[in-house]
């Protein structure tokens, strides 16, 4: 028995978002959760995952010593190949004080990643145990390619790795085989995708790293707008030999939006629960320069490496618009999106990247987190007073209320690892009417009522309901909606273009959760409910049942199932389930 830890650390050179850690017992994955759980802090950011560790450790009920080594998916003596960027981004500051500040913080990161590369790491980790096993740093992007290549289906693949920097590459075209990955081409930092979605992002009022989705969602609403479109191809190059330097080329993303506040001879937004036909615009055409960069990209190499198949993971392969736009291409047979393809997935293509392809096993859940036994929560319940039932028939009875309109928070199994919440830690509510839509994002997300939710769908049923229908369950791939069919799910139809991002479920992967889709297909005829994350606008998914309890009680839900038993507000229901 060998047991690997393999983690993102997000502190110093490491990175700064989206810690997380992943334990393997011989190769196979046996726990992973990402930091922000445990702290209750999106995204975790400049903090070091000593929870999710702990985690991982306790779950299998093993110490520090146990463990046979440590991966880290950074690999900072990598670091030298952006010291020229650096140098040139000293140069380009105002005033000399700055300049030897910058130039002094750049020298001590050079020789930290030189000699010193985890030290750090393991300092913290001594407040875990002694002695601390072996560490290996291994290189960003590769964990990522494998993240996206080991656990898919393909004996040989294009695989394109996409975010906003690694050690000093932002975007890597690999060729997998069977023998592992080789490098096809490399796109240096600061020719990022990555930074330069995130230079929108905050343009558009929203953080970046945090709010790139919202403005995927926002595009479209926007249009074809010749001046943008005029605009931004003067000042970037886009296709398969792209450069968006002009917008990511200095240090972090001031810079950018800077620049795009002269493009445009306006200021960055700073309301984002209305946007004008301007930024909607905005939002569709740096959409529509990504795709039509990634697609070419990936039209070209998939002739010159001789494969069909493609996987994706990095930051951006969550745009789950760009995903569509690949799977699409007509040169692209099959797709396969590393369902954590943020750097919270590096933990897992850390923990695999020692292993030969054919021996990790196809990912088909992302369920790999905490779990909380029955007597665990009725104890809770209790000794919080809190009157709850246990229904035999509790599929049933939960179907029957959501399809009399009741929203409903669902705790069930382990929690998924990953952004997606995939019916263990979801709020689920009728997909059928708008006005469902609506009191979801009003009185229980707390969040901008243009945007759009997903849904949940048995999988045989998919062909009725999506165009080009594939097994999806993941939710991070996205389908136009048959037109005959729009009306069974306008709660979870985007309203701009007659798309959704569907998750599909079938028994083996989630038994209770598909006999709750059963259920309401009976009570409704439609074998779809809608599905968003459970958590208020904000804060992580919830990941224990207390977290659940002060979600419930502090949301609009009517009714909270939490493993076998059920919880509804006083005068939710004319009738207790």
């Amino acid at each position: 028995m060998s047991y690997t830890l393999s983690f993102k650390p997000a502190i110093d050179l490491y990175g700064q978002h989206d810690p997380s850690a992943a334990l393997f017992e011989d190769g196979e994955l046996r726990f992973a959760i990402e930091e922000e759980r445990l702290t209750r802090d999106k995204h975790a950011v400049d903090t070091f995952p000593e929870r999710a560790i702990r985690a991982c450790l306790d779950h299998e009920g093993i110490e520090l010593a146990d463990l046979e080594k440590i991966v880290l998916p950074y690999d900072p003596k990598l670091r030298r190949k952006i010291l020229p960027h650096y140098l040139k981004n000293t140069v380009q500051l105002e005033g000399t004080l700055r300049k030897v500040t910058h130039l002094r913080n750049v020298a001590r990161d050079q020789f930290v990643a030189r000699f010193l590369p985890t030290r750090a790491v393991e300092s913290r980790l001594q407040r875990i145990g002694t002695p601390v096993p072996p560490i290996e740093c291994r290189s960003h992007h590769e964990c990522h390619a494998v993240s996206a290549f080991h656990p898919s289906t393909f004996e040989e693949a294009l695989v394109v790795t996409i975010d906003a920097k690694g050690e000093y590459d932002s975007t890597v075209v690999w060729h997998a085989t069977p023998d592992g990955l080789s490098r096809v081409r490399t796109y240096d930092h600061p020719n990022s995708w990555g930074l330069f979605y995130a230079a929108i992002t905050n343009y558009l009022g929203y953080r970046m790293f945090n709010g790139e989705g919202k403005v995927m969602g926002l595009a479209p609403y926007g249009e074809d707008n010749p001046e943008i479109e005029r605009r931004l191809r003067e000042t970037i190059d886009t296709g398969v030999d792209y450069d968006v330097t002009a917008l990511t080329g200095r240090w972090g993303t001031e810079h950018g939006v800077a620049a795009l506040e002269e493009l445009f001879g306006r200021p960055r937004s700073t309301d984002t629960d209305e946007f004008d036909q301007f930024e909607k615009d905005l939002a569709h055409t740096a959409q529509k320069l990504l795709e039509e960069s990634v697609t070419e990209m990936v039209g070209t190499y998939v002739d010159r490496v001789g494969t069909e198949n493609v996987g994706l993971a990095g930051g951006v392969a969550l745009n789950c618009k760009l995903n569509k736009a690949v799977r699409e291409h007509p040169a692209v047979d099959e797709v396969f999106v590393q369902p954590v393809a943020h750097d919270a997935g590096l933990a897992l293509g850390g923990g695999w990247i020692d292993r030969r392809p054919a021996d990790v096993d196809p990912m088909t859940t992302v369920y790999w987190g905490h779990e909380h036994a029955t007597d665990e929560i009725r104890g809770l319940l209790e000794t919080n007073k809190i009157e709850y039932t246990e229904p035999d028939d509790l599929e049933r009875r939960i179907a029957e209320r959501i399809a009399d309109g009741a929203l409903v928070g669902w705790f069930q199994g382990r929690s998924e690892l990953g952004p997606r919440a995939l019916g263990n830690r979801s709020i689920l509510a009728d997909p059928r009417t708008e006005a469902s839509r609506d009191r979801v994002n009003r009185f229980v997300k707390h969040r901008e009522e243009w945007r759009p939710f997903a849904p949940s769908m048995i999988e045989s049923a998919a062909d009725e309901y999506l165009e080009n229908a594939t097994t999806s369950p993941f939710m991070i791939d996205t389908f136009d909606v048959r037109p005959e069919r729009r009306d069974d799910l306008r709660a979870v139809v985007h309203p701009a273009d007659d798309t959704t991002r569907a998750q599909t479920v079938r028994k083996d992967q989630n038994p209770r959760y598909h006999r709750l889709l059963r259920e309401f297909e009976d009570a409704t005829g439609v074998p779809v409910l809608l599905n968003t994350s459970f958590n208020d606008h904000g804060e992580p998914i919830v990941d224990t049942p207390t977290e659940a309890l002060k979600d419930f009680f502090g949301m609009g839900l009517d009714v909270l199932v939490l493993g076998d038993c059920v919880v509804e507000k006083s005068g939710s229901s004319d009738a207790s389930p």
